[in-house]
């Protein structure tokens, strides 16, 4: 009896010494998910991961694999040593109009557990996308301002509407 409860013993702490950490253990990532927003039809978006080696031994990601076809990525080869960032890079193609949400799978070497990292965002139509872009770049900004311009031979000052440029002649014609 005591020879079946010393071998358990012994297989207990074999195979706990022989456990695996987990993702968390080894690696932390700096963000697990990108938003890429809203992004054009048809022009490709980079996205880059960057993971931190938070375990005690040389981190070496073994893999990182779309779960689509619609990316492509590459990442660090060579072993990341500890307390150093290495980057896993994902492009997404923007073929389809709508929202997305796309993963990639990455394996660590020595790690049982996979880790699941994520990029999301919304494809826009080009026209549509352009035209957001348009309204964008001119919200906040006044395209037209109400001057009323001092000019000593005029009779009276006189109110028109004046655009940035003749906003610019005024004040140097008054100078």
């Amino acid at each position: 009896m005591k020879k079946i409860f010393f071998s358990a013993a012994v297989a207990m702490l074999t195979a706990t010494s022989f456990a695996q950490d987990k993702v968390a253990d080894v690696a932390k990532f700096e963000s697990e998910t990108i938003n890429f927003g809203k992004i054009k039809q048809g022009v490709p978006q980079k996205g880059t991961f960057v993971v931190t080696n938070v375990g005690k031994t040389p981190l070496i990601i073994e893999q990182a694999n779309p779960t689509c076809g619609c990316t492509i990525s590459d990442y660090t080869k060579e072993p990341i040593a500890p307390g150093k960032t290495g980057v896993i890079n994902a492009t997404y193609n923007a073929a389809a109009m709508g929202h997305f949400e796309k993963h990639l799978t990455v394996k660590f070497a020595g790690i049982n557990e996979m880790k699941s990292i994520t990029f999301t965002g919304d494809v826009l139509a080009a026209e549509e996308y352009d035209k957001m872009k348009v309204q964008d770049a001119t919200a906040g900004q006044d395209k037209e301002a109400t001057a009323v311009p001092v000019n000593k031979a005029a009779a009276a000052p006189t109110a028109k509407k004046a655009t940035p440029k003749t906003l610019k002649k005024a004040v140097k014609s008054n100078k």
